[in-house]
């Protein structure tokens, strides 16, 4: 599903992603730890195109589109939901819904399908479907947020700390709604601090540091390491 090769991006001719090479397997979901400042976000947005790659290649189902601009490789399957989730605070639910299927010109019948499908998902949604997106409680922006990445049926969704700021019971449910869309076969990538919540979800890991892939391999094992416990789970 996505296979990244010897990827390069950073900003102001800064380095922050330094020839990283990882891998997706359709249907999987890989997990990728690192402390703040390690460059988990900065690979993301280059994996979707919104930081530059300067190097390396982004294979999506076999097409590079390191060179794409953002809304190109959303339209070919790839989505993020960053982290912050990037609501329009001042539109509805419902419009923020609408807004899924935008990159990839849906209209109509076939949009009003897929954001119905994609709000079925998330049930706290659908009593709200008028309210502001800036009213919900975090876990119910988290949810549209997610809610809104599938209504453009993507491939590959990227998630960029999915649980920041948010109560550990909220956590819980966000993560069992993310869960969810591995077994409904969605593929996944998760960017993520709370590192025991995603090694318990994810079929596989890597480890950033300063922008490289330190370690990497089967999440289950990773949790088990002592490298991983001391540096991330505070054993």
């Amino acid at each position: 599903m996505l296979k990244v090769v010897n990827l390069k991006s950073g900003y102001h001719g800064l380095v922050v992603v330094d020839g990283v090479s990882l891998r997706v397997q359709p249907g999987e979901a890989v997990a990728l730890v690192g402390v703040n400042g390690s460059g988990k976000s900065t690979l993301l947005k280059t994996i979707a195109g919104l930081v530059p790659a300067t190097a390396g290649r982004v294979l999506l189902a076999g097409r590079d589109v390191a060179r794409q601009p953002a809304h190109r490789v959303a339209a070919a399957g790839c989505t993020l939901v960053p982290e912050g989730r990037g609501l329009f605070p001042g539109l509805s639910v419902l419009d923020n819904l609408r807004m899924g299927g935008y990159a990839r010109r849906l209209a109509g019948r076939q949009l009003a399908r897929l954001v119905e499908l994609a709000a079925g998902f998330f049930p706290a949604l659908q009593n709200r479907l008028g309210q502001p997106a800036g009213t919900l409680s975090g876990g119910q922006q988290q949810m549209l947020a997610l809610a809104r990445a599938l209504v453009g049926e993507p491939q590959l969704l990227l998630l960029d700390e999915p649980s920041t700021g948010l109560a550990p019971l909220v956590v819980r449910e966000i993560f069992e709604k993310i869960r969810g869309l591995k077994q409904a076969g969605v593929s996944l990538m998760l960017a993520e601090q709370n590192v025991q919540e995603v090694l318990r979800l994810a079929d596989r890991a890597y480890v950033m540091q300063t922008g490289r892939i330190v370690l990497e391999g089967p999440a289950a094992e990773l949790a088990r390491s002592g490298e991983v416990q001391k540096a991330y789970l505070g054993m």
